[in-house]
């Protein structure tokens, strides 16, 4: 599988819709997506790939089947908008939640949706991006120097 397509991610009704090229054929593009519920492992489609088995011609494309997929099929009932709040670094993607005075977020790197945040805790928003990103930034440079 390539890369999961972060940048073209579109939260829809308490589900994050994540496309990907899923295989090329005679030059063109074949796409796929995979979700994330804003109720976690408490959906059946949390981390699925592809439940509508249909597959499109671009992003855009096989957003709206997701869309259409969650439409008819959606298990619950959401409040607000908990994706929003979402960054890509260096093409991973990072979601923070914020609970009172808390923050605290998930990270998922470039290729597959496991988790790898660290359990922590922050005052602000600003302070949880500033930590993973100088994660990140560290991770890079001990990859360059190996």
């Amino acid at each position: 599988m390539n890369r999961l397509l972060y940048e073209s991610s579109v939260s829809y009704k308490g589900y994050l819709i994540i496309p990907f090229v899923y295989a090329q054929a005679d030059n063109y593009e074949i796409y796929s997506y995979k979700l994330l519920s804003e109720i976690g492992h408490k959906s059946q489609f949390h981390k699925a790939e592809n439940p509508a088995r249909i597959y499109g011609s671009g992003a855009i494309n096989i957003v709206d089947i997701a869309k259409e997929h969650i439409d008819q099929n959606s298990e619950f009932v959401h409040h607000g908008d908990s994706f929003k709040s979402r960054y890509i670094y260096r093409e991973h993607l990072i979601i923070i939640f914020q609970e009172r005075d808390k923050c605290f977020y998930d990270h998922y790197p470039p290729e597959l949706l496991n988790n790898i945040a660290a359990p922590k805790l922050f005052k602000s928003e600003y302070e949880c991006l500033s930590w993973i990103k100088q994660g990140l930034d560290g991770r890079q440079v001990q990859q360059r120097t190996i």
